[in-house]
């Protein structure tokens, strides 16, 4: 039956893939990934064959019409990231939106997603969260920490090693310094590590300890 398959990856630990995962990857007709550079040390590690096409941020929207027309024609495709789960950050949202749109069957796998972990193991209430993913760069940026500092549920956030330092400055000034956080980095790797304190402590550490790795911050919602 043709269908469009997300399929999680590892985070970092190859072992976090499922048995579901690679059966799928090893049976769909072909495999869409962000960087088939990344996605084929991957396959090659669970000896996985099956035929790959790049699909990232920059060609997504000239691709989509094209993955649409093998499927409807009688294709199987899983579609995965570089890491966790598509659509989560990554290109993802417009092919599902037009498998939909098109009646085409979708099948999302669960999996690695950054976030859970280190919403979790965070210390902050998590029965009530918002996920932002990446701030806006510049513009916008600074309306959007205006309207968060008001929002009551825990907050997540990615960002990049190199931005930290920023990103959780601009958290003091907007969300107050003692606004607790929590700050996740190379989960499920070698080098993890979870920083937790108010914004000032957490702050300070990490401009005495510039930070690596692919990282989530966990922000305490306003009192």
């Amino acid at each position: 039956m043709s269908k469009l398959f997300l399929v999680p990856t590892p985070i970092g630990n190859l072992e976090d893939i499922t048995l579901r995962a690679i059966r799928v990857l090893k049976e769909v007709d072909f495999i869409l990934a962000e960087d088939t550079r990344t996605s084929g040390k991957l396959l090659k590690h669970f000896e996985i064959a099956t035929q790959m096409h790049s699909h990232h941020m920059h060609n997504e929207h000239k691709s989509v019409e094209g993955v649409v027309k093998r499927i409807k024609n009688g294709e199987t495709c899983a579609l995965i990231s570089d890491a966790g789960t598509p659509a989560i950050s990554d290109p993802g949202f417009l092919l599902t939106r037009a498998c939909v749109q098109h009646t085409i069957e979708v099948d999302c796998l669960p999996g690695a997603t950054a976030f859970v972990p280190a919403l979790v193991n965070s210390g902050l209430p998590n029965d009530k969260f918002v996920f932002e993913g990446f701030l806006p760069v510049k513009k916008g940026r600074q309306t959007r920490l205006l309207l968060l500092a008001q929002e009551t549920r825990t907050m997540i956030f990615y960002e990049s090693p190199h931005k930290l330092v920023k990103t959780l400055g601009h958290f003091a000034e907007y969300f107050g310094e003692e606004r607790q956080v929590s700050v996740s980095r190379e989960l499920t790797k070698m080098f993890e590590e979870t920083k937790r304190g108010n914004i000032k402590e957490v702050l300070s550490y990490y401009k005495n300890k510039p930070p690596k790795g692919e990282i989530v911050v966990i922000v305490e919602g306003k009192k």
